[in-house]
């Protein structure tokens, strides 16, 4: 894991992401009715039917928002044209680049919460992220006991209360992130596996009965 403070810089006009690398990119969700209309025409057929389905305006503008910022991203890796990329799906609903560019090695993933997205692309490794927007109004502490484990929630319990919000938050996104990594979203059960972080720990997934070189094959980037 490795903590580092971001500053965010503009894209190199050449992009390649070197082994062992991993590119995280940050994008407005909320853009002016032209830019949405920019983005709607690189979307396929399919991704235009599920803007669609959202009832809300809103949020019918961010998904084409995101997913046309996700193609004009990956293009840039492949160059080619936004709109020619093709996506395939693993059982559980994650996309990944058709088999025509499988020669890339390209793997990402997104995550969106309110008007932010966050994308990460990497080459020839798995990679799950997760962004929340922080809010204190919703009883976090009950959510805990529905999802985490329960050792996480005796963990938990222990936080001091100015801490406890943040360490929750800490939790869920780490947990997010390992299981889109995984691809199987939340069919692999949050309280499956423990995740380190209390302020005091260094972040860290722990598998059940897991070995030391096999919790070395993750890595967090917070």
């Amino acid at each position: 894991m490795e903590t580092r403070n971001h500053l965010w810089s503009p894209a190199p006009k050449d992009l390649m992401v070197a082994d062992n690398e991993v590119h995280v990119w940050r994008a407005q969700l909320e853009l002016p009715p032209s830019q949405v209309q920019r983005l709607s025409g690189i979307l396929t057929d399919d991704e235009l039917d599920r803007a669609n389905r959202f009832f809300f305006e809103k949020d019918r503008q961010r998904f084409i928002a995101a997913r046309g910022t996700l193609r004009s991203i990956l293009s840039r890796y492949v160059t080619i044209y936004p709109g020619h990329l093709r996506f395939y799906y693993n059982p559980y609903g994650k996309p990944f680049l058709a088999p025509e560019f499988s020669s890339y090695l390209l793997n990402f993933n997104l995550s969106h919460s309110g008007s932010m997205a966050l994308y990460a692309v990497t080459r020839n490794m798995e990679i799950g992220i997760d962004v929340e927007r922080i809010r204190s109004d919703f009883e976090y502490e009950d959510i805990a006991k529905r999802f985490f484990s329960a050792n996480e929630v005796d963990i938990l319990s222990t936080i001091p209360t100015e801490k406890k919000l943040e360490a929750f938050y800490n939790c869920w996104t780490r947990k997010e992130a390992y299981i889109k990594a995984h691809g199987k979203g939340l069919a692999l059960p949050l309280d499956s596996f423990e995740v380190s972080f209390a302020p005091w720990q260094p972040p860290m997934v722990l598998l059940p009965g897991d070995e030391p070189q096999e919790r070395s094959l993750w890595h967090y980037w917070t």
